[in-house]
């Protein structure tokens, strides 16, 4: 076999699959130095600023803004941000550095004038690393973490701010655990947090290369085997080989992790970081508050794919373009069912639709669109959501129909113009054979008389006729003059308010026992009726 298999972790009493996410972790941003690293064309100055003042607004209190010893650009921007007073006093920026001395020292450099920093120290673990990379023992591995912690204590000694410190064993989920239990441990010894300051031991998924189990299995057992575990906090900085970043990162936290460090969208080297933003958002979907803001998605979408020039793909989890939107006709019927029940219910509960779109600022338009694949409840929504037509339910599949025949020969989707537009052609206010004008109105107490030039293809008869209603007299003037039709359904309701408000009115008919339905618009609901009436015989004479 070319593939080794991952071994599974000897944790019998396991507890994290009993154990649910209750609170939000201390999150870390690493947009600006691992989601940097990951581009084609790193960020300018600009455009680093923009993202850092992005994460600013979002409520993240700890953000790693770069690798200021390594390169001029990252360094600049540090200073940038530190002489420009850009830090709000409850955040702390975060620098990467490798256990080397002139790095340390400039990053050192790089940090002063800043109120709160950690400074982030790494060096590689793994056995692949340790042999192949750096060829050096576990002893040798150990010797250069030590060395880097004293190199941090001389240089940030004398610092103005407050400096806490971050370990990372570099690809520790393929570096035996025993071993990075052993060096984490010296690490922090070698440190010696004192009165309530915490060290953050960062156990990353550098290279993803198991199922998402087995780094919560790992996980929890180094929360088992740290010495000093109440002066530390254990972070996740999950990588997405697998496809699995997510998850991985979701049961990491149930075995006890307290911080995440990850990216907005998941950009990132490789197949990228763990998504904040995706996983933030499943908290808030299970009621626990994320404590960031994620109200405005789609301006957030924006910022990062300007500043990353990397387009976000359609079917991205809550930030897609398409992810509010259904196009199969059982999921609008369901979708349609489900915002109707919606109003009289506190909490949300509508199928398909895990989230409500409004709560990450978009709007329900896009919720159903209308392709080939729709059915007549996604065309019911739009024309109602969209239009304000409330279409009986008997009259769906009729409009439905109509639609799709238009839908088969677009490639793509059609627009809720394009739907009006049909619906209304096909539809309303027909007077392609029959017609009324001239219509004249009287009700007394015997009835309702309508008088009017009753039109049937090129010929015209002036009547009166008198019923009990509006609609019965306007039947029987067209029954008397041949034209046989029974009404099956009727109905009517306000289509605008104000001073220019109108009425519509929907018809349902039995002609040579088949069924045809139309719909009227007018000035008030008499008028309404009276095209709804004429529209649906017209339908009728035209099948």
């Amino acid at each position: 076999m070319k593939y080794k298999k991952f071994e599974k972790i000897d944790i019998k009493d396991r507890t994290w699959p009993d154990n649910e996410i209750k609170k939000a972790p201390i999150w870390c941003s690493v947009d600006l130095r691992d989601g940097n690293q990951s581009l084609i064309k790193p960020m300018t100055l600009e455009k680093k600023v923009r993202f850092f003042n992005l994460l600013v607004e979002m409520g993240f209190k700890e953000i790693e803004v770069g690798f200021p010893s390594a390169s001029e650009t990252e360094y600049e921007f540090t200073r940038y941000l530190i002489e420009n007073d850009l830090i709000p006093d409850d955040v702390s920026i975060q620098v990467l550095t490798q256990a080397r001395e002139h790095l340390i020292k400039k990053s050192a450099e790089a940090l002063a004038g800043a109120k709160n920093v950690i400074v982030h120290l790494y060096n590689s673990t793994s056995t692949n690393q340790r042999e192949i990379v750096f060829k050096k023992s576990q002893k040798e591995i150990i010797d250069i973490a030590l060395q880097g912690v004293a190199w941090i204590k001389e240089y940030f000694g004398g610092f103005g701010g407050e400096v806490r410190f971050e370990y990372s064993p570099e690809s520790f989920t393929q570096t035996e655990l025993e071993f990075a239990r052993d060096i984490c441990n010296e690490v922090v010894a070698a440190w010696d947090p004192k009165d309530g300051e915490k060290v953050i031991l960062n156990l990353p998924a550098t290279v993803e290369c198991a199922t998402p189990n087995i780094y919560a299995d790992q996980i929890e057992w180094m929360i088992r085997e740290i010495k000093r575990r109440d002066d530390v906090l254990i972070s996740l900085h999950a990588h997405n080989d697998r496809g699995t970043a997510i998850a991985a990162t979701e049961l990491a936290l149930m075995a006890g992790a307290d911080r995440i460090e990850g990216t907005l969208l998941g950009n990132g080297e490789r197949t990228g970081n763990v998504d904040i933003l995706t996983l933030g958002l499943n908290m808030f979907t299970q009621g626990v508050d994320p404590n960031l803001d994620f109200s405005d998605v789609d301006e957030i979408v924006k910022v990062v794919e300007s500043v990353n020039e990397i387009s976000t793909n359609v079917r991205h989890p809550y930030v897609g373009y398409l992810v509010y939107t259904a196009f199969s006709g059982s999921h609008q019927d369901a979708i349609k069912k489900g915002m109707e029940v919606q109003k009289s219910k506190k909490q949300w509960c509508v199928p398909y639709l895990p989230i409500d779109p409004k709560d990450v600022g978009r709007d329900y338009e896009s919720i159903i669109r209308i392709n080939s694949q729709s059915g007549k409840g996604g065309v019911a929504y739009i024309l109602n959501t969209n239009f304000g037509y409330k279409i009986p339910k008997s009259m769906e599949p009729y409009i439905g129909k109509s639609i799709q025949k238009i839908s088969d020969k677009v490639d793509g989707i059609l627009s809720e113009q394009q739907i009006s537009d049909t619906f209304q052609k096909q539809f309303v206010n027909r007077k392609d054979f029959y017609k009324i004008s001239n219509i004249k109105i009287t009700i007394n107490d015997n009835g309702s008389n309508v008088e009017g030039d009753f039109c049937i293809g090129d010929k015209t008869k002036t009547k009166l006729v008198s019923a009990g209603g509006i609609i019965d007299a306007v039947s029987l003037g067209f029954k008397e003059l041949g034209v046989e039709f029974k009404i099956i359904e009727y109905f009517e309701h306000a289509l605008s308010t104000g001073s220019d408000a109108k009425a519509v009115a929907y018809f349902g008919i039995v002609s040579n026992s088949k069924t045809y339905y139309g719909v009227g618009i007018g000035d008030n609901i008499s008028y309404a009726s009276i095209n709804a009436l004429v529209s649906v015989l017209n339908i009728a004479k035209e099948v």
